[in-house]
């Protein structure tokens, strides 16, 4: 079972520490393309947390079920209101399996990234392919690694720097991997962690989509659907099952 980060500390102020990704604003073009590919179909969430996106969704009407590993993130999700309607399970999300099959399944916020080696990424694709019905898709949102910006010979880069909180991400370019590491002051004291990702290029996320049986629907730089370039700084895209044979 991987480690969990995701502590009752980190849980209990999740929300408010990532307040800007719970704006309407941020939300809405999510659930929009989310709610646009589930249709009908049930919606299955790797990576719930504490709900930022499935319960705007599960309020579109869609039947969202989701897996996460940490059982704090999900005390988090299961106190809100709305919650009764969503189904969740703990544990891991590579692997875990539900009950059900799904017209979409989805990561979002770099979420891929807390799979920190290529087998457990191909493993998730794996699930999540398991996971749908013919003719569902697969959604992934993941920032692009910022390499571009980091000089030779230097392994770090700040993401996050004000009077309250710092961040710098630490990189492995051997082994695809990195750290963020975290300096946040609360009520006066410095607290600090440090979590390990594992950075993927849109073409290996392609290969393990292909491994899984799944092909490239789509790829945008935003959940507006604006076009993927190589100014780009993430992408959302969206992998296809294969659908049932066509009759005669």
């Amino acid at each position: 079972m991987p480690e969990d980060y995701f502590s009752e500390a980190v849980a209990a102020r999740y929300d408010q520490s990532s307040a800007d990704m719970f704006e309407p604003a941020v939300v809405a073009p999510v659930v929009d393309v989310l709610a646009g590919l589930a249709g009908e179909g049930a919606a299955l969430e790797l990576g719930i947390g504490t709900g930022r996106i499935a319960l705007p969704l599960s309020q579109r009407g869609v039947r969202v079920h989701g897996i996460d590993l940490s059982e704090a993130m999900v005390a988090r999700l299961r106190a809100k209101p709305g919650a009764e309607r969503i189904g969740v399970t703990v544990g891991d999300f590579a692997t875990t399996r539900v009950d059900g099959r799904f017209s979409v399944a989805y990561l979002v916020f770099n979420t891929i990234g807390n799979l920190t080696s290529q087998d457990a990424q191909v493993a998730c694709f794996q699930n999540a392919a398991a996971h749908l019905e013919p003719g569902g898709c697969f959604v992934i949102e993941v920032g692009i690694p910022d390499l571009q910006r980091l000089p030779p010979g230097e392994t770090v880069r700040p993401f996050t720097v004000s009077p309250t909180r710092l961040g710098f991400d630490e990189y492995d370019v051997a082994s695809q991997g990195l750290i963020s590491h975290h300096y946040t002051v609360v009520d006066g004291d410095l607290e600090v962690a440090s979590v390990p990702f594992r950075y993927v290029w849109p073409s290996e996320l392609d290969l393990m989509a292909r491994l899984a049986g799944m092909t490239l629907r789509h790829r945008w730089s935003d959940w507006d659907r604006g076009p993927f370039t190589s100014d780009s700084r993430k992408h959302v895209s969206v992998w296809e099952k294969p659908g049932p044979p066509a009759t005669a």
